[in-house]
């Protein structure tokens, strides 16, 4: 017989004849017809090979291959019971998980102080970490359950075994050095093309939001200048005449880390969405649930700067 031929459902049995000492009081104790009982007795003898139980003088008596089985299957019973029908809810106080988050540089500037204060709070013994990945990569640990949640601006996490939800919106700011020429509030046309720009563009990502506003208004930038990461740009921004345009709550943090200051770019553009996304496996995972509540409710209106 095939190991998976073999009916969980049938080891029940095995215990109630065992303890009865009857087929009609382990009917009853079950909740079983007679005849169901003997059925399911004629399978397992079929399927190990053994009678299991033999008429005796005050009912049925087990065989010794019989009482060989009375404890794995009362500890198979116990885990079932224990693991399946009364699983325990996930408790942050007590667990010992190690979450996996996909966030960009900025993200982790952003949002793992506040999130690592919390943790150390609600759930003192979890451990995070933080990866940075292409899109490719982030969507196949989505769906392996290596990451638990990719937090930010993930336009190619756009398969349909994904769910997202928004957590806040930004704006954009541009950046030039504090020294500059310009000393406007906001950029004209002629000033925002004229200059040379710093852009980031992390790896492997098919598009970033500030680049679709200008091609959808046709405006072509003279770049300069292309990182993969943001945390160098404030100084570089500072040392160059160089311009650059990021999410405004970046770039009023990176007036205050480098001598830099802010300016409106020209054109009017719109915000952009920043999301938590997790693959539709774990979408009932207990921890996960959990995890994503506290993105919501501490990034819901924006990180704390």
């Amino acid at each position: 017989m095939n190991d998976l031929d073999f009916d969980l459902n049938l080891l029940p049995v095995i215990l109630a004849v065992i303890e009865e000492r009857s087929v009609s009081r382990a009917a009853l104790r079950l909740g079983w017809s007679q005849p169901k009982v003997s059925i399911a007795l004629n399978k397992l003898r079929t399927a190990l090979g053994d009678p299991l139980f033999i008429r005796g003088s005050h009912g049925v008596e087990p065989t010794p291959r019989a009482l060989s089985l009375m404890e794995p299957t009362q500890e198979i019973l116990q885990r079932i019971r224990q693991n399946v029908l009364l699983h325990a809810p996930y408790d942050p106080a007590a667990s010992t998980r190690a979450f996996t988050f996909a966030l960009s540089d900025v993200g982790e500037m952003f949002m793992l102080p506040q999130l690592m204060r919390y943790l150390a709070e609600v759930a003192p013994h979890v451990s995070v970490t933080s990866v940075t990945l292409p899109p490719d990569d982030i969507a196949n640990g989505l769906e392996k359950g290596e990451i638990d949640l990719a937090v930010g601006y993930f336009p190619d996490l756009t398969r349909r075994n994904f769910y997202q939800q928004r957590l806040y919106s930004h704006s954009f700011i541009s950046l030039i050095r504090a020294g500059h020429r310009i000393k406007d509030k906001r950029l004209s046309m002629e000033q925002f093309l004229e200059l040379g720009h710093a852009v980031v563009r992390p790896e492997g990502r098919s598009h970033e939001a500030f680049e679709q506003v200008l091609a959808k208004l046709k405006i072509k930038r003279r770049i300069a200048l292309s990182v993969p990461h943001f945390m160098s740009i404030p100084f570089i921004v500072a040392s160059t005449d160089l311009l650059v345009t990021v999410p405004a709550a970046l770039g009023e943090r990176f007036a205050t880390l480098a001598d830099v200051r802010t300016i409106y770019p020209p054109m009017e553009l719109p915000t952009v969405d920043l999301k938590q996304h997790w693959h539709r496996k774990y979408h009932r995972d207990e921890a996960n649930i959990w995890i994503r509540s506290v993105f919501l409710k501490m990034f819901s209106n924006g990180p704390m700067l």
